[in-house]
């Protein structure tokens, strides 16, 4: 297939785009700098919230991969939700057979947060305008340059003493990113995945506090992680006024972590909710057997010490 990747320099794209390439798939690399993109496939200029630009990007291709969001904005439901809208028409008028689109891990509830809300959301503009869409939600995605790995790595590296709420204690279900990346493959050209939903994750269903511990324990370093109730506390009614824990933990990483604050905070407010695999008819489409928690995180450490010790 003729294939677009939307998001094509960032965490999952840059890992999605060579491995579409390997799989014989001929790729379209959409990027708001076509001049200066080094990665796999054909560039093509596109921008997510120019509807002309999108026209151009899909001519030709026979599906496409919806991988971008505006975590690092203020707005970014509202910015996400427009640029789905303007992706699904222009799709549509392109005649795309299929839209597959990594969203995230989470019941629907109205407990969700909202950056799990907003990415229920794109789910149901993506399929708006009649294309048929494919998502995969995912929890916590574990490779280099991923910001919740980030978050943890260098949390991790720098802070051996960790006070935080009590939902460290929320479960959640980690995910290698190679096995995203393999997931997004294996669905492209199966019949049986086309206008469906399904959940994938590791084999490991942890604790953040124990995904830390985790962590530590590989890299060999002290860590302490104190759950302090009252940090959680200040997350709900009618102490919504006091210091929230998420901008008491967006201290801690503006101060030991060069992650993006703003993005970072958006994902820390979802970290109550828990996200583990509900559904796993994935497993028999794309059969393989994901690797654990502990291969993920060696796997992660070994890419950045590659990427580091290359510079």
């Amino acid at each position: 297939m003729r294939v677009l990747v939307t998001g094509s320099s960032g965490f999952v794209g840059s890992r999605l785009c060579p491995a579409l390439e390997e799989a014989g798939h001929e790729v379209t690399a959409m990027t708001r700098r076509p001049g200066s993109y080094e990665g796999t496939g054909t560039a093509v200029y596109g921008d997510v919230h120019d509807p002309v630009s999108l026209r151009e990007a899909l001519r030709d291709c026979d599906a496409a991969y919806y991988l971008v969001h505006s975590l690092d904005d203020a707005r970014f439901a509202r910015k996400d939700a427009d640029a789905a809208r303007a992706f699904a028409e222009a799709a549509a008028d392109a005649g795309i057979g299929r839209i597959i689109y990594l969203g995230g891990l989470g019941d629907s509830a109205e407990t969700l947060s909202p950056h799990l809300r907003s990415r229920r959301g794109v789910e149901q503009l993506l399929g708006s305008a009649g294309v048929p869409v494919t998502t995969l939600r995912a929890g916590i995605v574990v490779g280099h340059g991923g910001i919740s790995w980030e978050m943890t790595r260098q949390l991790v590296e720098r802070v051996p003493l960790m006070m935080a709420p009590t939902w460290v204690n929320t479960l959640t279900q980690p995910i290698a990113i190679s096995d995203v990346v393999r997931y997004l493959v294996g669905v492209l050209a199966l019949d049986d995945a086309e206008d469906r939903t399904f959940d994938i994750g590791g084999p490991d269903v942890l604790a953040y506090a124990d995904m830390i511990r985790r962590v530590a324990a590989i890299e060999g370093r002290p860590m302490l992680v104190v759950p302090v109730p009252l940090l959680s506390l200040a997350l709900t009614p009618p102490l919504s006024w006091c210091w929230p824990s998420s901008q008491w933990l967006s201290l801690s990483l503006w101060l030991v972590t060069d992650v993006n604050v703003r993005a970072a905070r958006t994902l820390l407010g979802s970290m109550n909710t828990e996200v583990v695999v509900r559904d796993t008819s994935i497993r028999d489409l794309v059969p393989f057997e994901p690797m654990s928690y502990d291969r993920a995180v060696l796997e992660a450490l070994r890419e950045r010490r590659t990427l580091v010790g290359a510079a």
